[in-house]
């Protein structure tokens, strides 16, 4: 298992997070605010601000997600978005009938 300093990406993970931080990028900039004004609203350094616009995989998704609400950047589709809490009750509805954990299927050589 690879450690967290040499964690690697799929190649869509990394361009989703990179969209997203260029989303964001794009959404202070026609706020016409600064990484300061941004970084001080959401409660982080100008440091981490910037991180999160260049794709930083390494920043906490929930930093994430509150710098896009905070600048008006859609997380999910705009029917998604209008009815999260919906969706996230029938998530957890669809969760609570699964399994507890998942284990391994051991297969037994029954062959005589």
């Amino acid at each position: 298992m690879a450690s967290p300093q040499n964690r690697t990406y799929l190649r869509p993970t990394k361009e989703a997070v990179e969209l997203l931080g260029n989303l964001i990028r794009v959404g202070r900039k026609e706020r016409k605010m600064t990484e300061e004004d941004l970084a001080g609203r959401a409660g982080i350094s100008r440091r981490t601000l910037q991180k999160i616009e260049r794709g930083d995989l390494k920043c906490e998704i929930g930093l994430v997600f509150e710098v896009a609400n905070l600048v008006g950047v859609q997380l999910f589709g705009e029917e998604e978005h209008a009815n999260l809490a919906r969706n996230k009750n029938r998530v957890d509805d669809k969760l609570a009938l699964l399994p507890k954990r998942i284990r391994r299927i051991v297969k037994v050589d029954d062959e005589f």
